[in-house]
């Protein structure tokens, strides 16, 4: 325990350098942009130059490095990556990409599939924690906002190739223009790695297992006047991914999956004097196929599509009125059954700043599901500033809710042939979550920021499958909890090297009083950016660290440090060399019962950029 105690005191009095980021704006926490020392929720956020420097390919390794989430990963490179915020499961949390709400709705639980997202073209994370039904008709997890690249004045572009171990290569590229016009911006990414031996279960074969991922991302914005624009957003994602242990004719470890996804998105902004109005039509389209030995064992297909609108109207430069519309429809068809149904959302939330010293906002939010009648969520926030001795200080609170009904593959399971007492017996109603948290900020001289946050959230009903007689989906009387602490801080001691750190201890109990599976009671991440020889040079190290978590069964999961090293040389303006050491001490560790995780693992490329 030593260590956890000195790295969360280290966490206490380290981080990345920059302005103020109490000054940084921001736009997830009510869909509208605020300065983040306005804002009383839960957030961070990762940019462009974080993730160009980590290097990682896939989104969700980005993304743990991050306060209180956790990844679990079977087996490499496009196996499946479950994220978990503040404990909660992957599919309590929303996952929006330029505004496309790109959750899979023909698996058994709506959720969004991280391992089919990678890092090529996104400019920007923004990671809201907490349940945020209010905003957003989210549950208890809270929402990932996604941005790519926003294009800047005149024409610039970007090429990238890597390669390294595990035959892994990947190709990346973007261009885009802005003018007076409008804007436009296209980027793609080719991934392909030969992967390696999912499962320890796998003796027979053996072989590794890959992954091929090719992502297209188009955008466009069309300004006829200071006052109107008009957006299209389209997104293309394939993914093929070889993995252990299925079922066919009979079980066999050479297994297969394809995975699409086709999306888009119009949006028309309008403002006129104190209103603002943005209204907007999504739809994702999500097809799902697996094979045994070579032949077609399953597919699915899932759509998602809704209207929004979202207005705003200023009172003063402190009064702020936002409110709105989600019209949503999610359909599911796996040649047994094929559903649908609808879910109308209607949200205003009132924001107030007095003395540019207190923020508050107070907001309510109406649900109306097809199957499960209405809902309502509320939110409540306040951040409180002061100015202190050599800095500010900034006091927060929140308090939330949010619910989650049935999957439409939940509700079909149990009324289907598989099912048997007592899950077919079993009527499912909505999960409903609540959630607070309390914390405080510092910012000080020399990039100086430090962070302590205490949250507490529970959900009740919640939904599982039956583990001990597989007879479906079985629902829970009880609150599953997860309370906790985050630490996170930034500092520049001097002008080129920068120290990051953050500290989790999150402490779960299911409604059984044990603890829930595969959430590390311990999280940390440590990372140090030096920049020598004129900055031309970037060196960083990267440590992330997780402690006692336990299987469903209550067996405990490996403890585990994994460093990596990253570097970048700028050859000449525009062009650079770069390259990553991920898992440099080959730690031998799996998240996962039986499934393998990667070892030490060298990877090098080349990016332009004009």
């Amino acid at each position: 325990m030593k260590y956890l105690i000195s790295l969360g005191l280290l966490a206490a009095t380290t981080s990345v350098a920059a302005d103020s980021p109490l000054e940084e704006i921001v736009i997830t926490s009510s869909r509208v942009p605020m300065p983040l020392r306005e804002v009383g929720t839960s957030l961070s956020v990762l940019d462009n130059s974080e993730l160009t420097r980590l290097g990682y390919n896939a989104l969700h390794n980005a993304l743990r490095t991050q306060p209180s989430v956790a990844v679990s990963n079977s087996g490499g490179a496009g196996k499946a990556a479950t994220l978990r915020i503040r404990g909660e499961e992957g599919f309590r949390t929303l996952v929006l990409l330029d505004g496309i709400d790109i959750s899979d709705t023909s698996s058994p639980q709506v959720s969004p599939r991280m391992e089919q997202l990678m890092t090529a073209g996104i400019q920007r994370v923004e990671i809201l924690r907490g349940p945020q039904g209010l905003m957003y008709g989210a549950d208890a997890g809270g929402v990932i906002n996604i941005t790519t690249a926003t294009p800047e004045e005149g024409v610039i572009g970007q090429v990238s190739a890597e390669g390294g171990k595990y035959g892994t290569q990947q190709f990346a590229g973007s261009i885009g223009a802005q003018g007076d016009w409008g804007d436009v911006h296209l980027s793609a990414s080719d991934f392909s790695t030969d992967g390696f031996n999912a499962r320890t279960t796998d003796t027979s074969l053996g072989d590794d297992d890959g992954y091929d991922n090719t992502t297209w991302h188009g955008r466009l914005g069309w300004t006829p006047t200071e006052s109107l624009r008009a957006g299209l957003v389209l997104r293309s994602v394939e993914g093929e991914n070889e993995y252990d242990s299925c079922f066919g004719v009979a079980p066999t470890d050479d297994c297969a999956d394809d995975y699409e996804q086709q999306a888009y998105r119009a949006v028309v902004d309008y403002s006129a004097g104190r209103f603002s109005h943005s209204l907007a039509y999504n739809q994702s389209e999500t097809d799902r196929e697996f094979f045994s030995a070579g032949r077609s064992s399953f597919a699915t297909e899932g759509e998602l599509s809704s209207i929004s609108y979202l207005g705003s109207f200023s009172a003063g430069e402190s009064l702020k009125l936002i409110y709105g519309v989600d019209l949503e429809q999610e359909s599911i068809d796996d040649g047994s059954f094929d559903e649908e149904r609808d879910q109308d959302g209607y949200y205003l939330e009132l924001q107030g700043g007095f003395s540019n010293q207190l923020f508050l906002t107070a907001g309510l939010r109406y649900d109306d599901n097809e199957d499960f009648g209405s809902y309502n969520s509320y939110r409540l926030s306040g951040a409180y500033l002061m100015p202190v001795e050599y800095g500010e200080l900034k006091l927060k609170a929140t308090l939330g809710t949010g619910f989650r009904a049935p999957s439409l593959y939940e509700i079909a399971y149990n009324r289907g042939p598989f099912a048997f007492p007592p899950a077919s017996g079993t009527t499912l109603k909505e999960e409903e979550s609540q959630g607070y948290d309390l914390g405080l900020a510092w910012s000080g001289a020399n990039g100086l920021y430090l962070e302590a946050t205490w949250f507490d959230q529970r959900v009740e009903n919640e939904i599982f499958f039956d583990l001990i007689g597989f007879s479906g989906y079985l629902q829970g009387d009880g609150e599953a909890e997860s309370s906790g602490v985050e630490l996170a801080g930034n500092w520049t001691p001097i002008s080129r090297l920068s120290l990051t750190a953050n500290y989790t201890w999150n402490e779960t109990e299911a409604e059984d009083g044990s603890p829930r599976a595969f959430r590390p009671e311990h999280l940390a991440n440590l990372g140090l950016v030096w920049l020598p020889m004129d900055e031309r040079l970037q060196l960083g190290l990267h440590l992330r660290l997780s402690r006692e978590a336990e299987t469903t069964d209550g067996t405990p999961l490996d403890d585990y440090e994994v460093l990596d090293l990253n570097a970048s040389f700028t050859v000449l303006p525009g062009l650079a060399l770069y390259g990553r050491v991920e898992n440099l001490l080959d730690e031998d560790y799996e998240e996962v019962p039986t499934y393998n995780t990667a070892g030490r693992a060298a990877y090098a490329g080349v990016r332009y950029r004009f």
